[in-house]
C-alpha cells in the first residue's frame, strides 16, 4: 500500500522513476511471513560511517531538486536533517530517505517550510516544463483526437442506416433506440483508443469507476423516467391495443390515438385528449371493448312483493327478445337480485354486437322497453311502506269530522292498458364521431412518433 502511495505522489509531484524508486521498500515481506525483528544498534561505530552516511544523503538530496537545500549531520549513526523545503510532503520524504541508509540509527528532523513568496515563484518554472512537454506532445494528441474521431464518424453512419434498423426491429422507436446504442458504443471506443495511444489506461479506469458511481446514482433519481422509458420498449414489442380501439385503462376510457416513446394519448368518449404515462399502461389493467364485437349490458327493475316474480322476469326477457339490435344468442335472462321488505328487484341481462349498437342506447332502450312492458301486464311497481301507529285514547282528526267524503284514489298514471305495451323507437345505431376525430388526427399528423405497428400480432 505504501508502495502505491508513494507511486502516486510520485507522478503528481512529477518525479522520475529512478527518484520515485528510492522511496520504495527493497522487499516486501510476504503476507503470511512472521514480522521480522529490529535490527540491534551496533554497540561501537566503526571509523569514518557517519562521514559516508552524511556524504551518501548529501548525493541523493542533491539529486531531487524539491531536496536541493535540505543538509544532513551525521553522528554516532543520528541523523539530523537541517534546512528549507518548499512542501509539507517533501519534509516527510527527506526523512524516509534517510532513515533507509545503512548505518543510521534514526533521523531528527528539523526541516523547515519555506512560505516565502520567491519560493513559491519557482512552481512558475514547473509549469513551464509542463507546458513544454505538453506543447511537445501536441503531435501525438492530435493523432488520438484523430482515431478517435475516426472511430465515432463510423459509428454515426453505421447507426444512420435508417432503412437497414427499420427492417430489423419491428417499430421506429426501436430502431432509433438501436442507432443510439451503436452510436454510444462507438463513441466510447474511440475514447478507448485515444487513452491509449495517449499511454492513459490509468486514467480511464478512474474515468469508467466514477462514471459508474454517477450512474447507480442518477438511476435511483431518475428511477421514474427510466421505467417509463422502459415501459415503452416493451408496449411497442406486446402491442397490446390498435388505434382506434375503444379501450379502458385504469379509470380513464376513450379510443387510443396513439402510443408515443413516453405516453399513450387518448380521445375520451367526450373528445378530451388525455395522456398516460406508459408505466401507468404497461403495470394498469386494460379493458379493451374493441376486440371482442360482442357484450352484454344489464340493468335493475324492482317490482312489488305481492307480484309474482317468475311472470315479471318472462314478461322482461320477452320484451327484450323482440328488440332487434339484441342478439338471440346467448340469450336474454333475468336473475333475482333482492328480495327487500317493499320491493323484489330483478336484473335482465342481454347481449348486442357493438359493431352495430351502441351499447349505451341498446342499455336505455331496453330498460324502458321491459318497463313499459310490465307496466302493460299490469305488475305492481314497488311502493314505500310506513307503518303508523295511534294512541288510542286521542281522537283523530278525520274520526269525528261530519260529512267527510271518502277520498278518492288518485288516477294511476303509470299503467297502460293490458297487453298493450307502448313501443319505444330510438336509432340505437353506434357513435362514430369520436371514432372520425381520431382517425382525422391521426390523418393529420402520420406517424408522429406513433409506435403501434399493425402488421405486428397483437397481443
Amino acid at each position: 500500500m505504501q508502495g502505491i502511495v508513494l507511486a502516486l505522489a510520485a507522478l503528481l509531484l512529477g518525479w522520475s522513476p529512478v527518484q520515485a524508486a528510492t522511496l520504495l521498500p527493497e522487499t516486501s515481506p510476504s503476507p503470511t511471513a512472521a514480522p521480522s525483528a529490529a535490527p540491534e544498534i551496533e554497540a561501537r561505530q566503526e571509523a569514518g560511517s557517519d562521514q559516508a552516511v552524511s556524504q551518501r544523503i548529501s548525493s541523493i538530496f542533491s539529486e531531487i531538486p524539491a531536496l536541493a537545500g535540505v543538509r544532513a549531520n551525521v553522528r554516532e549513526g543520528v541523523v539530523t536533517l537541517t534546512g528549507t523545503v518548499t512542501d509539507a510532503e517533501d519534509k516527510a520524504r527527506a526523512e524516509v530517505i534517510a532513515s533507509r541508509i545503512s548505518g543510521v540509527v534514526t533521523v531528527e528532523n528539523q526541516i523547515e517550510r519555506d512560505v516565502s513568496v520567491g519560493s513559491r515563484l519557482g512552481v512558475l518554472g514547473t509549469f513551464s516544463e509542463q507546458l513544454t512537454t505538453l506543447v511537445a506532445a501536441l503531435p501525438l494528441i492530435a493523432v488520438a483526437v484523430l482515431a478517435a474521431l475516426l472511430i465515432a464518424g463510423l459509428g454515426y453512419a453505421i447507426a444512420s442506416l435508417e432503412s437497414l434498423w427499420r427492417r430489423v426491429t419491428p417499430n421506429s422507436f426501436l430502431a432509433e433506440l438501436i442507432a443510439s446504442a451503436i452510436r454510444f458504443a462507438f463513441i466510447v471506443a474511440g475514447a478507448l483508443v485515444a487513452l491509449n495511444i495517449l499511454g492513459a489506461g490509468t486514467l480511464l479506469g478512474a474515468v469508467l469507476g466514477g462514471a459508474g458511481v454517477v450512474g447507480i446514482a442518477l438511476g435511483f433519481s431518475l428511477r421514474d423516467i427510466i421505467e417509463n422509458y422502459v415501459a415503452s420498449v416493451m408496449l411497442s414489442l406486446r402491442q397490446p391495443f390498435r388505434p382506434n380501439e375503444l379501450v379502458k385503462i385504469e379509470d380513464y376510457e376513450g379510443r387510443i390515438i396513439r402510443l408515443t416513446s413516453r405516453a399513450t394519448l387518448l380521445m375520451t368518449l367526450d373528445g378530451n385528449h388525455v395522456r398516460i404515462p406508459n408505466s401507468t399502461v404497461f403495470k394498469g389493467v386494460i379493458v379493451n371493448y374493441t376486440r371482442n364485437p360482442q357484450r352484454s349490458f344489464a340493468f335493475e327493475i324492482g317490482i312489488g312483493v305481492n307480484e309474482d316474480a317468475s311472470v315479471a322476469g318472462a314478461t322482461g326477457v320477452a320484451a327484450l327478445r323482440g328488440l332487434d339490435f339484441v342478439l338471440p344468442e346467448p340469450a336474454p335472462l333475468f336473475l333475482v337480485q333482492e328480495a327487500a321488505a317493499s320491493s323484489v328487484v330483478l336484473k335482465f341481462i342481454a347481449w348486442i354486437d357493438q359493431g352495430e349498437t351502441n351499447w349505451f342506447k341498446a342499455r336505455s332502450q331496453a330498460l324502458v322497453t321491459v318497463k313499459n312492458a310490465l307496466d302493460a301486464d299490469e305488475v305492481e311497481m314497488p311502493e314505500p311502506i310506513y307503518r303508523l301507529r295511534f294512541d288510542p285514547e286521542s281522537p283523530l282528526p278525520i274520526k269525528d269530522m261530519e260529512g267527510a267524503e271518502e277520498a278518492a284514489p288518485p288516477p294511476d298514471r303509470r299503467r297502460g292498458s293490458k297487453g298493450r305495451a307502448r313501443p319505444v323507437d330510438q336509432d340505437v345505431r353506434p357513435e362514430n364521431e369520436v371514432a372520425k376525430m381520431v382517425e382525422e388526427e391521426r390523418q393529420a399528423t402520420p406517424g408522429k412518433g406513433d409506435l403501434l405497428n399493425p402488421n405486428r400480432p397483437v397481443e
